[in-house]
């Protein structure tokens, strides 16, 4: 860089600092050599006639104000800022699908909009495994009851339950002794019925395990549990205006092929899930991350770039506001949302790839005080 650059540079006060950080940051690429000459140019006929306007007492502009020393931040002028306006449908439960639901509602009505399929789902598989485990059988053997829809309902609420009251053993929920004994778990199922249950659970057919070659799905075996529940949360409630795409940490310390093992997080083993939410918490759609998958990634088409794309596919063109961290924003993930009529907000790292070269650490670096 030339000497005279290098002194203008030196020279350059709060508002300039701040022109540098807003500059070109919607665009591909950094500035080159013939940008940054260009710059310097403009920038001093722009501080010689900012000069003009305050001597005149003329009304500054807002990105270019100072307060307290420090640049006053906004958008930059001359750009396309416009929002693309909110068009989806009215917030909220949709009455047509439940009907019944209501500000009134127990939780049990509302949290079985989402599971009665599931339910069944493991009804029905849990006896066809029970099935499968019979006809090995060599010899004759006592052919126990098959599981009904109000069994499987009182093992997952005992089992939800447990989680509440951790004890050493299963048998200890259904021990005489003293200090151990708890009318709630006797009463409710009897020990040998819970464990029978829990012996056969199954989430799909055990001989329908697919071959294990590219296309490979790790999570087969709870694949159609996330797509149920995937279908009711779109099918029962209409999303919001603002929506969020983020990780979510699961502890788990069992036996899995996707398990991750995060260092640096509180839980070290656990298990990954994507989720898209609204401002109220409610959760929209849920992915669990499998591992690096090569098959979802392109020359133009990052990992993350292709989560976010995958979320939003169902709300594009209706005007959502879609909020990130700096683990998914980049420069062309905002301009593909903006083309499917979603506007976009989030942190982003600097050093993210086609990010502005004047948008680097030493340009954002502010001044303490």
């Amino acid at each position: 860089m030339p000497e005279q650059w290098l002194e203008k540079k030196i020279k350059l006060e709060g508002e300039a600092i701040s022109e540098i950080v807003v500059a070109d940051s919607d665009s591909e690429s950094g500035a080159e050599a013939s940008d940054v000459e260009d710059y310097f140019e403009e920038e001093e006929e722009e501080q010689q006639q900012l000069q003009q306007q305050q001597q005149a007492s003329a009304e500054v502009e807002p990105q270019a104000a100072i307060s307290g020393g420090l640049p006053t931040w906004g958008p930059p002028q001359g750009r396309n800022t416009n929002i693309h306006p909110f068009v989806g449908p009215a917030k909220g439960v949709k009455k047509s699908e439940a009907p019944h639901i209501n500000k009134d509602s127990s939780p049990l009505s509302v949290l079985m909009l989402f599971f009665t399929e599931i339910f069944h789902l493991l009804v029905e598989q849990t006896n066809i495994y029970y099935q499968q485990q019979l006809d090995r059988q060599a010899g004759p053997s006592r052919r126990l009851p098959d599981v009904t829809l109000p069994d499987m309902m009182t093992f997952v609420a005992l089992a939800l339950q447990m989680g509440h009251e951790l004890k050493d053993t299963l048998h200890d929920y259904w021990s005489r002794l003293k200090q151990l004994h708890n009318l709630f778990y006797s009463e409710t199922v009897t020990q040998d019925r819970f464990l029978n249950v829990l012996l056969f659970l199954h989430f799909a057919d055990s001989s329908q395990r697919p071959d294990e070659g590219e296309e490979y799905d790790q999570l087969w075996k709870l694949r159609t549990v996330f797509d149920k529940l995937n279908e009711a949360y779109a099918k029962f409630c209409n999303p919001l205006e603002h929506l969020v795409v983020d990780e979510v940490i699961v502890k788990f310390k069992g036996r899995d092929v996707f398990k991750q093992y995060i260092p640096k997080k509180r839980k070290c083993f656990s298990i990954k899930i994507y989720k898209l939410c609204d401002e109220s918490g409610y959760t929209y759609d849920i992915r669990v991350y499998l591992g690096r998958n090569s098959h979802s990634t392109t020359d133009n088409m990052t990992a993350t770039h292709a989560t976010v794309r995958h979320f939003t596919n169902r709300v594009e063109g209706l005007g959502q506001k879609i909020f990130m961290d700096n683990f998914f924003s980049s420069p062309r993930i905002f301009n593909d949302l903006d083309r499917h009529k979603l506007n976009s907000c989030g942190t982003v790292w600097p050093n993210r790839r086609n990010m502005p070269h004047d948008f680097g650490p030493e340009q954002l670096k502010l001044k303490k005080g």
